[in-house]
């Protein structure tokens, strides 16, 4: 008898931890290349952040061959935020957006407990302005190459490239 009790208890069990409850509200979208060739070009792997106001957590997409994707809302309650914006991060090869165009708010769509996006998130795979250099816009660090100056191994130091930036101010009373 104490046996039944047992295998039914696990098998509730079981059957408890296999049923997920929580409140989902998908999201999906769709990642639009404005210089590629529709039927050619591979939309495979471009990532996408969601992110809503006043929730930590942030939600992430990856996007299938036709451009499309799908995630859930990040939700700290059962509620989901009604400010939550998607922004294209990027992808496997380098891709050039607006500002305006890389991010688009979420809005409810017409299934219930469904979410899309407002406006297209458009891309480019070459530079959009002909002459202008397009690249990083954050030119302000210099180069992260180190020097390693040569040292005897004997002398059984680090190499010179983890201390030599390093100045001490050594005071003399």
């Amino acid at each position: 008898m104490a046996l039944h009790q047992l295998i039914a208890s696990l098998a509730f069990a079981l059957l408890l931890m296999r049923l997920q409850l929580s409140a989902c509200h998908p999201m999906k979208g769709s990642v639009t290349c404005l210089d590629c060739n529709q039927h050619s070009h591979d939309l495979s792997d471009i990532k996408v952040l969601v992110k809503c106001s006043q929730v930590k957590k942030l939600g992430m997409a990856s996007t299938k061959k036709d451009g499309s994707f799908e995630t859930e809302l990040p939700v700290d309650t059962s509620l989901p935020s009604t400010n939550c914006l998607a922004k294209v991060i990027g992808g496997p090869t380098q891709i050039y957006a607006s500002r305006e165009s890389m991010v688009s708010q979420i809005v409810k769509s017409g299934e219930p407990n469904s979410f899309t996006i407002s406006s297209p998130l458009n891309f480019y795979t070459s530079c959009p302005i002909k002459g202008a250099k397009c690249g990083a816009q954050n030119t302000e660090f210099g180069s992260s190459k180190t020097v390693d100056l040569p040292i005897p191994r004997e002398w059984g130091l680090a190499p010179t490239s983890y201390y030599v930036p390093f100045l001490p101010i050594i005071g003399i009373p």
